[in-house]
């Protein structure tokens, strides 16, 4: 059980950190008129969950933070996901 959750902690951790990445990336790729990152790979990154790295790269670099489905919708879905990790602790990882 305790790899099942060193696994989980890693992924989560490596997501986290892709999602913040990108967020810098597409910054510095809309600042220099260059190809940037889809708007649904942001949101893909979030459902996998990787919502607080892409949030805080939003943050962090002032990102689309004038987009409402960025600024309203990730933290909507990190709520969402938490729930579903306590759920899950609780019945079958505990």
């Amino acid at each position: 059980m305790d790899g099942i959750k060193i696994c989980l902690a890693v992924y989560l951790l490596l997501v986290n950190a892709a999602g913040f990445i990108a967020a810098g990336l597409d910054k510095y790729r809309a600042i220099h008129k260059k190809w940037r990152i889809a708007e649904k790979t942001f949101l893909l990154l979030a459902v996998s969950g990787g919502g607080p790295g892409v949030y805080a790269g939003c943050l962090v670099f002032n990102h689309k933070t004038q987009n409402p489905k960025f600024m309203a919708g990730i933290p909507v879905i990190c709520i969402i996901e938490a729930a579903v990790m306590m759920l899950l602790y609780v019945y079958f990882i505990r």
